[in-house]
């Protein structure tokens, strides 16, 4: 995944924010927090901005996979400091959505994120119903 565009960096643009604690076992033989914790971390931030935008029963009763994933380091993070998770929707398609994160901490940021997120009766992708479309879109996309 290449670097993120800067436009994707002020993290004023994301409608979701999160503030996490940062435990002493994220913390790497190096002293940053590790690369694995930060993608826990994303990933709970994630996890609870589908449940603040209603996703479970939205799209009842299909289910949702993660179909792609990727994460940018753009700095280190360190314990004991907590971070902050933004998300966002970055865009809305038939059967899929993307949710893009930006991760900070005391007003550096750490990580970028970007999500596929699929619809699926539990074989096949399956259409998002359009007024639960209609709201990510207009209530949970990146603000200008």
């Amino acid at each position: 995944m290449p670097r993120p565009d800067p436009a994707l960096l002020d993290p004023a643009r994301y409608p979701f924010r999160l503030e996490t604690t940062t435990r002493f076992a994220d913390v790497d033989p190096n002293q940053h927090l590790n690369n694995v914790a930060l993608a826990a971390m994303m990933e709970d931030g994630r996890v609870r901005f589908n449940f603040a935008i209603g996703f479970r029963e939205a799209i009842a009763p299909r289910r949702a996979m993660v179909a792609s994933m990727g994460i940018e380091y753009l700095a280190q993070g360190y314990f004991p400091d907590p971070v902050e998770v933004r998300c966002a929707i970055e865009g809305v398609g038939r059967t899929s959505f993307t949710i893009i994160q930006l991760m900070s901490q005391g007003g550096r940021n750490v990580a970028f994120a970007r999500s596929i997120i699929v619809c699926t009766d539990g074989d096949t992708p399956s259409p998002i119903p359009d007024d639960f479309r209609a709201r990510l879109i207009s209530d949970w996309s990146l603000r200008a």
